[in-house]
């Protein structure tokens, strides 16, 4: 059953006095859109304003972003200081990022490095992974491994090495391997909830202020294939 997030029952994996770490559900968006829907920082506002007491507005940066049909870790920032240092921290690639997905069709290697060119189509929000430099293509590089086998399904372990538009969705379709409910990318039918067997599973980096080491683990989603790795 589809579980709809609200200030009371978010998945917080760490809070500090600078960020705060959630693990995303199916269905939440990052930002508003057409659908009306309360974004997750939104949510998050929420929480924090009634946790802390705060009468006024309440300081929250996004500092990156998952898909809506995708499931994870996503960090916020409480304060401007700490917004700015992890910005860096990803946009220099100073994080180490693990997904898992659940794919249809077994990969031509157990363990392999991905290298494609992504090129986003902004009209049906997409991107295509082409195997050489297209015009208005980005390099996109990805190491994946098989870690279970399931009775027709493969989970790969995801390490991320760009962080291009769809990329684990696009490079994966590529080389014949859909994610679980992806229609967009090449897998024949939806999910019940919508969503897609791609999980945001680890982060690790630097807190930017307190300089310890962070290392986070979200809890995998709720149901049946999750649930029989």
């Amino acid at each position: 059953m589809k579980i709809v997030t609200t200030k009371d029952n978010l998945q917080i994996l760490h809070e500090d006095n600078h960020l705060i770490v959630v693990n995303k559900r199916v269905g939440d968006i990052a930002q508003g859109d057409t659908s009306g829907d309360k974004p997750l920082p939104d949510i998050v506002k929420e929480y924090l304003k009634e946790k802390y007491n705060k009468p006024g507005d309440v300081f929250l940066g996004v500092v990156h972003r998952l898909d809506r049909p995708t499931t994870g870790i996503v960090v916020f920032a409480k304060t401007s200081k700490a917004l700015t240092r992890m910005n860096d921290l990803f946009s220099s690639r100073e994080t180490q990022k693990t997904y898992w997905a659940v794919v249809k069709n077994k990969p031509p290697k157990e363990e392999d490095t991905l290298v494609h060119f992504i090129k986003r189509n902004q009209q049906n929000n997409t991107s295509k992974a082409h195997s050489k430099e297209v015009p208005d293509s980005k390099k996109a590089s990805l190491n994946y491994k098989i870690i279970a086998t399931l009775n027709t399904y493969y989970v790969l372990e995801v390490a991320l090495h760009t962080g291009r538009h769809h990329q684990i969705r696009a490079q994966l379709q590529a080389i014949g391997c859909p994610i679980k409910g992806d229609l967009k990318y090449g897998f024949d039918r939806s999910n019940p909830d919508g969503g897609i067997h791609l999980h945001a599973r680890n982060l690790a980096f630097i807190h930017p202020v307190s300089k310890e080491k962070i290392n986070l683990i979200a809890p995998l989603p709720d149901d049946v294939i999750w649930n029989s790795i």
